[in-house]
């Protein structure tokens, strides 16, 4: 019994052992599960817990000749998402949906339809920002971004153009000059918990980054002037739009081109496509009358026709096979000025037929037409004009005249220039000078595209055209107190799409014209599309806008001491740009009001009001900025390289009333709220912040290089997050 009692007992010790041994096994090979590293899961840990972001790199500055902004780049918040860690979609999708004044089924829909990252809103504004941030929603972060502005608005809005939301150029300057202006893409490393809250995000400095940047050839001041007197013709004559283009014949600058109806770049997502064209380059229509004088200067170069040629037009009619070409009224015997004095039709047919129509067609081609002018701009058109093989004797009489052909306004402009160049068609210039990151300004040069005419031809041919804007002319609405102007005016009927036939009630005024007429310094061409009012002529609504902007150029130049009187334009107050000498001296100026001791060693005075206000950027307006001086491009005083944008568009801020002369504003960019604090007592602006306060300036509105003055000296600065304060 005992020997059975024994061997009893020895069983269940083997059994507990060989149990022990069991789960000691099995706890060591869960062991060394866990100790072995499993390559596929931490690959699926380090893409839960670590993201990268591409961010498009900033673009460059586009200024005017005299370094006033056109288009700059701001840092502007973005909110995304990443769907897979949402705990409520539902929730999120209402609670971002009342924040960003977005649909919440379709954010639902975008959260859910998605597993990895994805923007569910660009370019909000700060107060949203932040308001999303407070919320602490898992999956849901706030990254900036670069966000192309552009502080003038409207004003040359189809020249310049815009860049899409993801920082591509695709209109007008910002396009023409995409690669040049366009930052290298950066990526962004953020760190986030296991419930998708942002941690931390690389601190990388945008300017490290950014593009090139380039000067354009207009003048701002000059601009904003054409398009005041251009809009003021527009709604007058009752016009559907219109354009007026000023070249400098000997360079083939651009100094100013405006169009109606313009756009403003800042919200193209709200603006048909179409409608964001420059019809400068882009649209072709027929000359009228205009292109007279380009008939004229090739039967005077192929000498067919002198000064004294006598033009028999008879009784102001004449018959080509399939037409009868009338002209107002029966003019006579004309010398060729006289043909262009009176824009006789019939006169024009005549020096045609003796021409031919292969030298009339090979003399338009030397003047530019049925080309690209070589601008380089997007979507230039080359206009129509058929081989001279393929006329017909009407289609050779009805070119002679402007008729039957299409040509876009920069080419008109830049054969009218050529016409005061000695003959020379120059290339237009629409780039001056460009720089490269941390680099020196490079003027372009100047182009040119080829001989028209011989000089003599020229000269002989700008006497001719200033009868033209005599007393008897067609143009002398034209005229200018004190100066000569060569010019032409054109009247041309509108082609009715759908019964292929001229409409007897719809047409393009035009006028070209050169000022001084001895030694042309602009060239302007007036363009209004199918004014309804009580004139349509050419001489009648496009002449006297050519008064207006030339007086407006020349009296720029010095050459016309009393312009015509010009309108004020508003835009926003931190385009009001002056020259940085002009607002010194005004500071000088006023300190030398009080010359004791003790006035020398006070700091200045800031006087403020008790009231406060609501500082509105968008609404604020003061008058346009005044064209800068000839200084040569590029300017002497060229902002540094690393003034390259401003901080995010602020919402709504409060700020004290402040009086005192205009102050040019500092970068803040990368101070201390001390430091910040220290030089804006230095240049006496008043600080107001945004966010915090905390870390280093990131950005800056107005932008720096700004003249502000009055009330508007006031900076908001808005600062990072992610720095510690030095």
């Amino acid at each position: 019994m005992r020997s059975q009692a024994t061997g009893s007992a020895a069983a269940r010790v083997t059994a507990i052992r060989l149990l022990l041994l069991l789960v000691l096994a099995v706890l060591a090979a869960r062991a060394g599960q866990l100790s072995t590293v499993n390559p596929d899961a931490v690959d699926q840990g380090n893409r839960q817990i670590h993201t990268r972001i591409k961010i498009p790199g900033a673009r460059g500055l586009i200024l005017d000749r005299a370094h006033r902004a056109l288009a700059i780049s701001v840092e502007a918040p973005s909110v995304y998402a990443f769907p897979q860690l949402i705990e409520n979609p539902q929730k999120v999708a209402k609670n971002l949906g009342d924040i960003l004044s977005l649909d919440p089924t379709a954010l639902k829909k975008r959260i859910t339809s998605r597993s990895g990252f994805t923007y569910l809103g660009r370019w909000v504004e700060p107060e949203q920002a932040e308001a999303i941030r407070a919320l602490d929603l898992p999956g849901i972060g706030i990254e900036y971004e670069p966000r192309r502005t552009y502080p003038t608005g409207p004003m040359a809005g189809p020249i310049v153009g815009f860049a899409d939301i993801d920082g591509k150029g695709v209109r007008g300057v910002e396009q023409m000059m995409d690669r040049w202006l366009s930052g290298e893409p950066r990526t962004v490393a953020v760190e986030r918990d296991a419930r998708g809250r942002v941690l931390s995000s690389d601190s990388v400095d945008p300017r490290q980054t950014a593009g090139g940047d380039i000067t354009l050839t207009i003048d701002a001041g000059l601009q904003a002037q054409a398009e005041a007197l251009l809009t003021e013709a527009v709604e007058a004559s009752e016009a559907l739009g219109g354009v007026v283009i000023c070249i400098e014949p000997s360079t083939g600058d651009i100094l100013s081109l405006a169009e109606a109806p313009g756009f403003d770049p800042n919200h193209f997502r709200h603006i048909a496509y179409s409608k964001t064209r420059s019809r400068a380059f882009v649209d072709a229509m027929e000359p009228g009358s205009t292109f007279k004088a380009f008939l004229v200067a090739a039967a005077l170069e192929a000498d067919v026709i002198r000064p004294e040629t006598e033009i028999d037009t008879g009784d102001g009619w004449v018959r080509v096979p399939g037409k009868t070409i009338r002209d107002h009224h029966p003019y006579g015997v004309l010398d060729p000025a006289g043909v262009l004095r009176f824009s006789s039709n019939v006169g024009a047919v005549w020096i045609a037929q003796r021409l031919g129509a292969e030298a009339q067609h090979a003399s338009l081609l030397r003047f530019g037409f049925s080309q690209s002018t070589g601008s380089g701009f997007p979507q230039e058109s080359n206009g129509i004009l058929r081989d001279w093989r393929a006329w017909k004797p009407v289609d050779q009489a009805t070119v002679a005249f402007g008729q039957g052909l299409n040509v876009t306004p920069i080419q008109l402009a830049m054969a009218m220039a050529a016409l005061g160049n000695d003959g020379i068609r120059m290339k237009p210039r629409l780039v001056a000078a460009q720089r490269a990151p941390r680099g020196e300004w490079e003027t372009l040069p100047i182009r040119k595209a080829g001989r028209a005419i011989r000089p003599e031809t020229s000269r002989t041919l700008l006497k001719m055209m200033q009868s033209v804007v005599s007393s008897e002319g067609t143009g002398r609405q034209a005229a200018l107190a004190g100066v000569q102007v060569a010019g032409k005016t054109g009247t041309a009927q509108v082609l009715d799409q759908e019964t292929g036939a001229y409409s007897q009630d719809r047409y393009i005024a035009w006028f070209a014209g050169l000022a001084p007429a001895e030694n042309p310094q602009i060239a302007i061409v007036v363009a209004l599309d199918q004014p309804m009012g009580k004139h349509h002529t050419g001489g009648a609504v496009a002449a006297p806008l050519f008064a207006k902007v030339a007086a407006a150029q020349l009296a720029h130049q010095g050459i016309m001491t009393k312009p015509e009187p010009i309108p004020s334009i508003k835009v926003p107050i931190w385009v009001a740009v002056q020259e940085r000498i002009n607002a010194r001296k005004h500071a000088e100026k006023e300190a030398t009001l009080d010359r004791s001791p003790r006035a020398a060693k006070k700091p200045m005075q800031i006087a403020r009001s008790r009231r406060t206000r609501r500082l509105r950027p968008a609404n604020r307006h003061v008058a346009a900025p005044q064209p800068a001086r000839n200084t040569g491009l590029p300017p002497v005083a060229a902002p540094p390289p690393t003034q390259r944008r401003v901080g995010p568009a602020l919402g709504n801020e409060t700020a004290s009333r402040i009086e005192l002369a205009s102050v040019l504003v500092p970068d803040f960019r990368g101070q201390s709220l001390k430091d910040a604090r220290r030089i804006a007592h230095q240049e006496a602006l008043e600080v107001h912040i945004h966010g915090s306060g905390s870390g280093r300036v990131v950005g800056q509105a107005p932008a720096a290089g700004t003249i502000v003055m009055g009330e508007d000296r006031v900076i908001i600065l808005s600062f990072s997050v992610h720095q510690e304060e030095g």
